[in-house]
């Protein structure tokens, strides 16, 4: 599905947070967000998902206004909001439960549990998961949501730094195969060089877009992204505002 935001527009109380942003996302792209605390990252991300209400501006998905909750969209915050007295398989399978299609989803799930590395964990409750193995449970019950674009708020940020790297790698190799729309709002430079087709390193609040960047490379590896000092500095120098 292809993503346009128009003139988008949003405020908290006197204080501008996003004034006439605009970009495309195109079908199947990965786009990461960047750019300092408190530039709306996360807002943009609440604005598409319904969860806030913008004061102007336009949001299409394939040329068709979408205001309010959407269907087209799956969100996934930071936290993995897993249901601690459900099972991993009760949990994934929520989105079927609301829209009563409970058991066509289970055998979804099921279907799908090794290929997202739960297998054998159907029947356990979350506490029972590492951190890494809840957000593969909380990205599969996105995944099995009808939604053609999927917004990706901080998803790895409260893990270690080796497991988020061994999530990283999981997320490029299944997101080659979901042929989805995603938007990831991260803190993390090399997580959005890694991960992306496109980089939109946004300004201070109420700026928008202060540069797009694309990142060319398909055979992306660790010691690629190790080589793209360059690069990393290039990014921290714009998101503040030094090149």
């Amino acid at each position: 599905m292809r993503l346009d935001v128009n003139n988008l527009n949003f405020s908290y109380a006197d204080k501008t947070v996003l004034r006439d942003l605009s970009f495309r996302a195109e079908d199947g792209e990965f786009i990461s967000i960047l750019g300092p605390s408190g530039c709306g990252k996360s807002t943009l991300l609440n604005v598409l998902a319904g969860i806030l209400q913008p004061q102007g501006g336009q949001v299409l998905i394939d040329g068709k206004e979408i205001r309010g909750v959407s269907g087209q969209f799956a969100y996934m915050p930071q936290n993995d909001l897993l249901f601690p007295w459900k099972t991993i398989l009760d949990n994934v399978c929520l989105y079927g439960e609301i829209h009563h299609r409970k058991d066509e989803m289970k055998a979804e799930a099921k279907a799908q549990m090794a290929r997202f590395g739960l297998e054998g964990c159907e029947n356990k409750y979350p506490g029972e998961l590492s951190g890494g193995m809840r957000q593969r449970a909380a990205f599969l019950r996105t995944t099995l949501c009808d939604a053609g674009i999927f917004l990706l708020d901080e998803p790895f940020g409260a893990l270690d730094v080796i497991t988020r790297g061994d999530m990283q790698d999981w997320l490029r190799e299944l997101c080659s195969n979901l042929k989805r729309t995603i938007l990831l709002v991260t803190h993390d430079t090399d997580e959005a060089i890694y991960l992306s087709d496109r980089i939109l390193i946004l300004g201070e609040p109420g700026e928008g877009i202060r540069q797009e960047i694309r990142i060319q490379e398909g055979n992306r590896t660790r010691e690629w992204l190790y080589e793209q000092g360059g690069l990393r500095a290039r990014i921290h120098r714009i998101i503040k505002q030094n090149g």
